[in-house]
């Protein structure tokens, strides 16, 4: 395997007034590394100067997953709780750039979709979906670390409060199934017809009146993040936590996290 396939890529191509953004590690996933985050950075500064653009679409490479996460590895070198808090600060910022895209963006979901791939198709607005994928933020089994509040109020936004609550402290993962009747998706379908849908979808979007479209999802991005309350001392503690560590090293060393508390 080649260094750019381990590290993975995302791709931008235009086609009439359509932007396509591929996450490109299918290996892992299409887990994110800070490379894959700073092009996603890179390609929403793009898309949001580009007034031939009427809609975008987000999908992952494989079929077997949308983004299952952040790659676990990468947080090997983190020492301290300030660590968390850079990268959450990373992540809300990309989250953010793609949350204010002046046009419509719509997540092609086909598999898991987890972890920050959830962030962003919560992020995005407009999600649909193969009938096999599956949602969630199982931390609380995997790493032990924890969301930013923007992130939180996003997912809540969405899913409701109850059910985010089973994400994150229960560590379930949601069928597609709960996904669209919560209303997280517009429409699931077989794999099949993913493609059709999708199409037809961007066909219809881009038929609309985009001023419109701008303002009223920049007021409703509005409303979600008004009045955020400090977190910093939240991540703070989870990333600089033993537990923390622990995670991380269970994952690398592919057995069970032994939790303390501490």
């Amino acid at each position: 395997m080649t260094e750019a396939a381990t590290k993975g890529s995302v791709h931008l191509s235009i086609s009439a007034g359509v932007a396509s953004v591929l996450f490109d590690r299918p290996a892992a996933r299409n887990a994110m590394t800070w490379a894959m985050y700073e092009q996603l950075n890179a390609i929403c500064e793009q898309l949001k100067a580009d007034v031939s653009v009427r809609v975008v679409t987000f999908r992952g490479a494989g079929g077997q997953a949308f983004v299952a996460g952040t790659d676990i590895e990468q947080f090997t070198t983190f020492s301290s709780g300030e660590d968390g808090v850079a990268y959450e600060k990373q992540i809300d910022q990309c989250i953010a750039r793609l949350e204010s895209l002046p046009m419509p963006t719509v997540a092609v979901i086909e598999g898991w979709t987890i972890g920050g791939g959830l962030a962003i198709a919560t992020a995005c607005d407009f999600r649909i979906a193969t009938a096999g994928s599956r949602f969630g933020v199982p931390i609380a089994k995997t790493l032990g670390n924890c969301l930013s509040v923007a992130n939180l109020s996003r997912l809540c936004a969405v899913f409701g409060t109850p059910r985010v609550k089973r994400m994150l402290m229960l560590a379930e993962v949601l069928t597609a199934d709960e996904a669209l009747a919560c209303g997280f998706l517009l429409e699931r379908v077989d794999a099949s017809e993913i493609d059709a849908l999708a199409g037809a979808l961007c066909q219809r979007l881009s038929a609309l009146a985009p001023v419109t479209q701008s303002v009223s999802k920049e007021g409703l991005r509005r409303l979600v993040g008004a009045n955020l309350p400090p977190d910093e001392d939240l991540i703070r503690r989870c990333y600089g936590s033993t537990d923390f560590h622990e995670g991380v090293s269970a994952f690398v060393e592919k057995r069970h996290p032994l939790w303390k508390g501490g």
